[in-house]
């Protein structure tokens, strides 16, 4: 077991991961406390830490509870669209006593804690907590669009609670899409690409939090949502033109019965 200085010689630490929002403006942060920029790591207090990442998210290393409350305070601020209902995952990383290094029940296991095996642990529960916000958020979707399917197979037609509906998909999905972008969960994180070494364990975290697996469940669910909201939105233009033609059908009858009208009855 190789204890380190970085947390006081402690032999395992609690990591909390935060999805506070849409979107956290770093470039407003200070950079007094800043101990790395990829991603960007703080210490919040004497041998406790904080990532920060621009979509987001907050990732938290054995930070007490009060310096959690002050340095969230401060950080609000910055966030922009607050998650009304904030995920929150927590995790425990142990030091091994046989160097080996992976995961174990629900905690994480490390030969030693350093900085790049800390960004790496905070890369992976800043993705892995934005999923989990957003499987909550397409499952949401997925629950809406079973009364709109109904509707459809019943009455052929959309009534205004579905176009409200679609209003509403159609927001859950632009949001969706620029997380997507946002993220770059599929990505690989920086900080391999100057600690190769490290593939191999962070290829373990990804696999054991199914990164790439949900990430992919995520992408196509929200294909089928927004094949059905287009669906939906063909079916309401193609009502509106039929509503269209009834009315100028109708305004031909008007117009014939008024002719008619001039030349027989007058």
């Amino acid at each position: 077991m190789q204890k380190s200085l970085f947390f006081n010689e402690a032999e395992s630490i609690k990591v909390k991961a935060i999805y506070l929002g849409e979107r956290i403006e770093t470039r407003a942060l200070e950079t007094t406390s800043l101990l790395a920029t990829s991603p960007m790591i703080f210490e919040v207090n004497k041998f406790s830490y904080a990532a920060v990442f621009k979509y987001g998210v907050v990732v938290l290393f054995d930070v007490a509870p009060l310096d959690e409350v002050s340095f969230l305070s401060k950080l609000g601020k910055l966030v922009f669209q607050k998650s009304s209902l904030p995920e929150i995952d927590n995790v425990e990383v142990i030091l091994s006593e046989d160097g080996n290094e992976g995961i174990m029940g629900n905690s994480i296991i490390l030969k030693k804690f350093d900085l790049p095996k800390i960004q790496l642990i905070a890369e992976l529960f800043a993705k892995n907590v934005v999923l989990s916000y957003y499987e909550r958020s397409v499952s949401s979707s997925f629950d809406s669009i079973e009364p709109l399917a109904e509707n459809l197979q019943k009455k052929s037609t959309l009534s205004y609670n579905s176009k409200e509906l679609i209003k509403h998909i159609g927001e859950t999905l632009l949001q969706m899409h620029k997380m997507v972008a946002r993220v770059e969960v599929s990505e690989k994180p920086d900080i391999l690409w100057e600690n190769q070494d490290l593939e191999r364990f962070y290829a373990k975290l990804e696999d054991e939090y199914e990164i790439k697996e949900r990430h992919q469940a995520i992408e196509r669910k929200v294909e089928l949502i927004s094949r059905t909201a287009e669906t939906a939105l063909n079916l309401l233009q193609a009502q509106r033109s039929l509503r269209v033609e009834w009315y100028v059908v109708a305004l031909i009858v008007v117009e014939i019965l008024f002719s008619i009208y001039d030349i027989f009855i007058k």
